[in-house]
């Protein structure tokens, strides 16, 4: 496929997101918080929803869906009703609203959202997001990058090992390229406009629960914006029962990475990642359950409960999730 021309696509979609950005920033954002906001950046979403289709290279298609089809359009939805990283008091600045709003990076002094000052918080709510632990075992950018280009050379030789090696690699690999991707996005916004990021990656193998992976240390942007848009209003608003509160959000949470392999591989879905989400769901909304009911007697110690978990993702990840990965490899994006 002509290069020349997918870079063209690619400058099309980049000016049509800015020229979207500055719509909402200098005229929705005048506009009342609320339905009225809220409709006049419908047209923005829709545009939004269509974009990757125009790309044909796999890295620019998922990384246009991940950044604007999904998190670019919640974090706006947010914004409608003036919540979430793009509602500050003063206003940001138009430079630092677009890569707020574009790139998947946290502000560390984000206001707090009303559902936090007037509901009392779940004694085991599945989230505690504005926690910052530092990490056990610290990487820096040169750091990760060394490793993931190890990974994907020894995945390269992949058939001399054993399956469970591969199996590791495959969770190393993927890992490894997403938390890059957000440390780059954080050291851009950090180094541009001199202000603090939280990491969006907390050492996800050192997890103890799938509560604990899912809530504190795998990708907390998704986490943070899922925990905002979907867990809050069904658990505050609707009077929902906490388990399925928690149970929803995985079940959105499969649908957009359903949406995500959709726009990647251009086939009808197998749902096989949404059983994936759906099956986490079901047992984080029971872990979190049976911690408010048996209290201290829930408790295990991490050496126990660590391997566990990491097994649990592992083996769940290689039956539903890898291979709609793989699956990739005959997607004419992949070709392309």
């Amino acid at each position: 496929m002509d290069m020349d021309g997918e870079v063209i696509r690619l400058m099309k979609v980049l000016l049509i997101c800015m020229a979207s950005l500055m719509y909402c920033y200098y005229i929705a954002s005048k506009l009342p918080k609320g339905k009225p906001r809220l409709l006049s950046l419908l047209p923005i979403f829709s545009l939004f929803a269509v974009l990757p289709l125009d790309l044909s290279y796999v890295v620019l298609t998922s990384g246009i869906t991940i950044f604007v089809t999904w998190l670019t359009t919640f974090k706006l939805i947010q914004f409608s009703f003036d919540l979430g990283p793009l509602a500050s008091d003063p206003p940001l600045s138009f430079p630092l609203f677009a890569s707020i709003a574009f790139l998947p990076t946290r502000i560390k002094d984000i206001k707090t959202t009303p559902y936090v000052q007037n509901h009392k918080k779940d004694s085991n709510a599945p989230q505690e997001l504005d926690q910052e632990t530092p990490p056990k075992l610290p990487l820096n950018l040169p750091a990760k990058a060394f490793i993931f280009a190890l990974l994907v050379i020894c995945k390269n030789h992949v058939h001399l090992v054993h399956p469970i090696l591969k199996l590791i690699l495959n969770c190393g690999i993927l890992y490894f390229y997403l938390d890059m991707i957000m440390s780059i996005s954080n050291e851009f916004v950090r180094l541009s406009f001199g202000i603090e990021v939280r990491r969006s990656f907390d050492e996800p193998y050192l997890a103890t629960s799938l509560q604990n992976f899912w809530g504190r240390r795998w990708n907390r942007l998704v986490s943070e914006t899922l925990h905002n848009m979907i867990y809050k209003p069904i658990r505050y608003d609707v009077g929902s029962p906490r388990w399925m509160a928690v149970f929803v959000v995985f079940v959105v949470s499969g649908l957009m990475h359903e949406l995500l392999f959709y726009y990647i591989i251009r086939v009808v879905p197998t749902w096989e990642v949404t059983w994936f989400f759906v099956i986490h769901g079901v047992f984080v909304a029971l872990e979190i359950e049976l911690k408010s009911a048996l209290g201290k007697k829930w408790q295990f110690h991490w050496a126990v409960t660590g391997p566990l978990t990491m097994a649990f993702m592992a083996v769940t990840a290689h039956w539903l999730f890898f291979p709609q990965l793989l699956r990739m490899k005959y997607s004419p994006l992949w070709q392309a």
